[in-house]
């Protein structure tokens, strides 16, 4: 008798910033449940998500191409990605698994789950704090105990919403990382944030009233990872408990990271800056997967898809833009991506390249931060992208555009299609895109409240209908 193929539990947490977790070396213990069970599989210690945000960035994930392959870049793309891109879903429904969805449908890189279960992600209780994680483990655990008594092996993807905003972790989660005073006035790092207009009437919607200290907030955004870590541990339990635990692959990882107070990117996930691009990646299946490995060396969302495949031994005829990881994981020389194409169309539209020793940022429009049209970064001198040197080194600004546009150009000829960062330039969340200014953009794009945050983020529930049954 065939041994019956592995199980997917497949965790996607959104705004996942990697360097505020304790597996990743951050200076509080956020992430111990993770950090424990993760030593017994194998971390990447430099993954990114090149194309931001959400929906590109798991458009990615859950396909195993880029975004001229899923021909996605943008928050609010419209319709479907690519014709003839096969989900993960769809590719082990193929495969004879039945596939869930918790917490995400309504993105393209959603499509081909048999079953989709949604929970409630953005609004507080009655006590005033987001019980997001909770509300996700309502709803997985039965579900989770069903699968494991079926006969079919299973997809489970788990969207996270913990730790995107509004950072409102419950008690005591809300003060495990923050022991001053939120409301000195002699502290004046949160007046720029308030007086930035586009944001401060949604960041003012859940933020305590009076608050003066940025550190509380990052301490809120601290505090909310360490809370989904506590329920993770109840999924990581469960699996343990019914049997499965050693028959399931786990992967861990996120759509994109965090800006919380970086380059006036105030806690959101716009920009191409390392703290939005870099993301945690985890894989754990006992006797498949070597236990104990950090690997260094850069890898891509793009590359989970054909890993995951791999690891569980599931052939398919089709091509990604990614390797698969697991020969590394196995000793064999690293096939990393030593430079990578990144795009961002949230709040501002803009693309670059990244090498291991540059980051290049060019505007394709003016922004609302009044940031340059060009930036170019020494990662190696300046890790943390605040020195902005495309003036001082115009030979290197043209030595990385001409790689860039070159790729560029490779890409839209392999794909027969024009790059997405120009086509889909109608169909990001800025409403009169393109802006001639940053002036323009300053004063056109806004988000007023937790509840515009989710009416931004959700699908029509109609219309979504209507196109199933297309």
């Amino acid at each position: 008798m065939a041994k019956r193929k592995p199980n997917l539990l497949f965790i996607g947490v959104d705004s996942l910033r990697r360097d505020h977790m304790s597996l990743y070396g951050y200076k509080h213990l956020t992430t111990p449940h993770m950090d424990k069970f993760a030593a017994t599989g194998t971390v990447f210690t430099q993954c990114f998500s090149p194309h931001v945000p959400t929906t590109s960035g798991y458009g990615g994930m859950l396909t195993g191409r880029d975004c001229f392959g899923t021909n996605t870049v943008a928050l609010s793309h419209q319709g479907p990605m690519a014709e003839g891109v096969p989900t993960l879903a769809e590719i082990l429904n193929d495969a004879g698994y039945e596939t869930v969805s918790v917490g995400f449908q309504g993105n393209p890189a959603s499509r081909g789950f048999q079953k989709y279960i949604n929970f409630s992600g953005w609004h507080p209780g009655p006590d005033g704090r987001s019980h997001k994680a909770e509300n996700l483990n309502e709803v997985t655990l039965p579900e989770l105990k069903r699968l494991a008594k079926g006969d079919k092996p299973f997809m489970m993807l788990l969207r996270h919403m913990d730790p995107h905003s509004p950072y409102l972790p419950p008690r005591p989660y809300d003060r495990t990382f923050y022991r001053g005073n939120e409301f000195d006035p002699a502290n004046k790092s949160m007046e720029p944030v308030f007086k930035f207009k586009p944001f401060c009437d949604y960041l003012a919607s859940w933020m305590p009233p009076g608050l003066t200290d940025k550190d509380y907030v990052i301490a809120q955004y601290d505090g909310a990872v360490a809370y989904m870590d506590a329920c993770i541990q109840a999924i990581f339990g469960d699996l343990a408990g019914l049997g499965i635990e050693e028959d399931t692959l786990v992967v861990i990882t996120a759509d994109h990271g965090e800006t919380l107070y970086d380059h006036d990117c105030y806690f959101d996930h716009h920009g191409t800056y390392d703290p939005t691009l870099v993301v945690p990646l985890v894989f754990r299946l006992p006797g498949r997967v070597p236990a104990g490995l950090r690997l260094e060396g850069n890898c891509l969302l793009q590359d989970i898809v054909p890993t995951t495949l791999d690891i569980m031994g599931i052939k398919t005829n089709l091509t990604f833009d990614g390797p698969s990881l697991l020969g590394q994981m196995k000793g064999k020389p690293r096939q990393g991506h030593t430079e990578f194409y990144t795009t961002e169309a949230t709040w501002m539209r803009k693309h670059g390249w990244r090498t291991p020793e540059w980051k290049l940022i060019h505007a394709l429009e003016p922004d609302f931060h009044w940031k340059p049209e060009v930036e170019l970064y020494n990662l190696i001198d300046d890790p943390d992208e605040n020195c902005n040197l495309a003036a001082k080194e115009p030979k290197t600004v043209a030595y990385l555009e001409e790689r860039m546009a070159a790729w560029i150009a490779r890409r839209e000829k392999e794909v027969g299609r024009v790059n997405p960062m120009v086509t889909n330039a109608t169909i990001w969340k800025a409403p009169h895109s393109p802006f001639p200014t940053s002036q323009a953009a300053y004063d056109t794009m806004y988000i007023g409240s937790i509840g515009t945050a989710a009416q931004l983020q959700a699908r029509d529930k109609k219309t979504k209908a209507g196109k199933k049954k297309g």
